[in-house]
């Protein structure tokens, strides 16, 4: 799921920004009508309920996530359309993940890693409010979700011979360090409201909130195996923070 948001970022800021070198477009500030195109970096911090997440981690005996949030990276880019006044039409995406870790009195360490991902296409209506200051509101919808990764380790030496004897057989005990993926693919929309305000001609800032939903979810082990059973509030859903920098024409 990072690696997707990430990839999405990424294009999306090396369009934004090669459009605006193709066809560069003076910035106006109208009340009515906005023109212009940018690109940007897009952070912010979401908190989903863990706390499903963390009854499954504690009852197999490891540490719980914290649920202070979880900071998302990402980027994003958005050019006005001239058929609809004020409207605007791009894409971001975002990811990030929390960690935690138990040792028990045998040594066994275990460890447990949420990643939440998401990219897809935004569409967004900008509110003029007074010189350089504007409200935006829109929605994103796209692709998604977390992944559940869990590691166990005993701390014993591994060996080429015990791994293939498990391999090829199943008898005997388990390897020495033992790597679970839940992988869990959803449809994801975000509603968002941000404050913006232009600095420069070619640069400005925002701040604003947005809701995280995850809905139609898909369930995997390591991406090739179904994993039934799943609760159905286990998701990366959740209300978010988040702010921007922005460059391009306003």
């Amino acid at each position: 799921m990072r690696r997707l948001a990430v990839m999405v970022a990424l294009v999306l800021c090396v369009w934004s920004f090669g459009f605006a070198q193709e066809e560069p477009i003076p910035p106006k500030r109208s009340r009515t009508i906005k023109v212009g195109l940018f690109g940007g970096f897009t952070p912010g911090v979401l908190f989903p309920d863990v706390a499903p997440i963390n009854s499954f981690l504690t009852a197999g005996h490891a540490a719980p996530l914290s649920d202070n949030g979880v900071f998302l990276y990402g980027g994003g880019g958005a050019a006005y359309i001239m058929l609809l006044p004020n409207v605007r039409v791009g894409g971001m995406g975002m990811s990030g993940s929390i960690k935690s870790t138990s040792l028990d009195g045998a040594g066994v360490r275990r460890d447990a890693e949420l990643n939440v991902g998401y990219g897809g296409i935004t569409v967004e209506y900008v509110i003029p409010i007074v010189e350089r200051l504007d409200v935006a509101v829109g929605v994103m919808m796209g692709w998604g979700g977390i992944d559940i990764t869990l590691r166990q380790s005993n701390g014993a030496a591994n060996t080429w011979e015990g791994e293939q004897t498990y391999l090829g057989t199943g008898l005997g005990a388990p390897p020495n360090n033992v790597t679970r993926i839940l992988n869990g693919s959803f449809f994801v929309y975000v509603p968002s409201a941000y404050i913006e305000y232009t600095l420069l001609n070619w640069l400005a800032v925002r701040a604003g909130a947005s809701y995280v939903g995850m809905a139609a979810p898909s369930w995997k082990v390591d991406n090739n195996y179904d994993l039934l059973g799943v609760p159905s509030n286990v998701s990366g859903r959740g209300f978010m923070i988040n702010a921007g920098i922005l460059i391009g024409t306003f």
